[in-house]
């Protein structure tokens, strides 16, 4: 269970960094402004029947390479209409069915959440990107030189949290609800694993750290500022910030893991992730944040363009990495794995299209993602097109 567990949160990587980063003018000097949003709609009426045809036959391939037991997916694009689906099971041992309509745990997909209400209070004049961790959290190696951008773009160097010690207090007590103090507290005092801004390693660490700074600011919890800003704003009212799975609507998918050509059902904790990875949503309400993070509906353009400069990581699977968010062939957004789930939520800002697939299962033999497999394999029929 250690291994798994630990594979599935980590998803850590690193390569040399982009000669792009110290141009970056990471600080907000204009007036604070305040963004207005509201929920965009879903295209009407349904894709072409040839067009779903193809897209289930993908979504089911990936589903058959990967043994994944269930999985829900749709795609909609302006102008020509939505394709929504649920397929296999998602709880095996009692036989339910996945449903378009069920409750998720999207994983990482959270980082793109928290990131973007680091930038709103950047745009607010709130905070500045450029400020050093040390003055919101105390105890960080290399604080006083670790700035907002730097946690956000995965180049602090800052420890992670998920440690042999966290995992052995995580096992010790599988139930146990953490709360983000306490996983911040792991990471720090901690040795750096690399100088600020020369590496990009991806890490839950980072994220978390902003979610302490997005309370020091706001002064309110990270749930309530989630709420206030971003979830009420979009009308998002099947996705939230839970870290007490009992909570969890029922019924709703059981997380697996492949053993021994067995699904091994794994037994949830949202709170081990906190402001980098515990949110859940729909397959609709994802549809809303695909549009809304890869559009930038909620931040001022300059700060959108500069949220796209990007850089090579070596996991999770993206062309670039970027700030809270990723791309990989021209679509943007960002996916989400770990103990049993994964997801992936994109945008392609040339045809105003969105993908979202949900699955019930991670850390597959050869540590692909079979989310955003699903993603890629959707995204090439519609770049086909339906006979093609």
């Amino acid at each position: 269970m250690a291994l798994v567990a630990a594979s599935g949160l980590l998803l850590g990587g690193c390569s040399s960094p982009s000669s792009d980063s110290g141009a970056i003018d990471a600080g907000n000097t204009v007036a604070p402004i305040t963004i207005e949003v509201s929920r965009p709609a879903a295209p009407e009426g349904e894709l072409p029947e040839a067009l779903q045809t193809e897209l289930q036959a993908a979504l089911e391939t990936v589903m058959a390479t990967y043994d994944v037991p269930g999985a829900a997916a749709g795609v909609w694009v302006p102008g020509e209409g939505s394709w929504t689906t649920a397929a296999g099971l998602a709880d095996i041992d009692g036989g339910i069915p996945a449903t378009t309509d069920m409750v998720w745990p999207i994983r990482s997909i959270t980082k793109s959440y928290t990131v973007s209400l680091i930038l709103q209070l950047a745009d607010e004049g709130e905070l500045r990107l450029d400020d050093t961790i040390d003055k919101y959290v105390d105890g960080v190696t290399n604080g006083d030189q670790i700035t907002l951008l730097e946690l956000a773009n995965m180049s602090s160097g800052n420890a992670d949290y998920v440690n042999e010690a966290f995992l052995a207090e995580w096992q010790a007590d599988p139930t146990k609800i953490f709360t983000l103090d306490e996983l911040n507290s792991g990471a720090l005092d901690q040795p750096a694993e690399f100088a600020p801004g020369t590496q990009y390693v991806y890490t839950n660490s980072n994220i978390n750290l902003l979610g302490a700074v997005i309370e020091k600011v706001t002064g309110e919890p990270y749930a309530d500022v989630l709420q206030e800003r971003i979830l009420d704003p979009l009308e998002q009212t099947g996705t939230s910030y839970m870290l007490d799975a009992s909570k969890w609507t029922e019924p709703h998918p059981v997380g697996y893991v492949i053993e021994n050509g067995v699904a091994e059902a794994r037994e949830e904790n949202s709170s081990i992730l906190g402001p980098a990875g515990s949110m859940f949503s729909t397959l609709d309400d994802g549809r809303v944040w695909a549009e809304t993070l890869g559009s930038g509906a909620l931040l001022k353009p300059e700060t959108q363009k500069l949220r796209e400069i990007g850089h090579k990581i070596a996991k999770p699977p993206y062309d670039l990495y970027a700030v809270g968010m990723g791309t990989t062939n021209g679509w943007w957004g960002h996916n989400g794995e770990g103990v049993g789930f994964t997801a992936a939520t994109f945008y392609d800002s040339e045809t105003g299209a969105s993908i979202v697939v949900y699955m019930n299962e991670s850390d597959t033999a050869d540590q692909s993602h079979p989310a955003d497999e699903a993603f890629r394999a959707l995204a090439a029929v519609l770049e086909n097109g339906a006979g093609k």
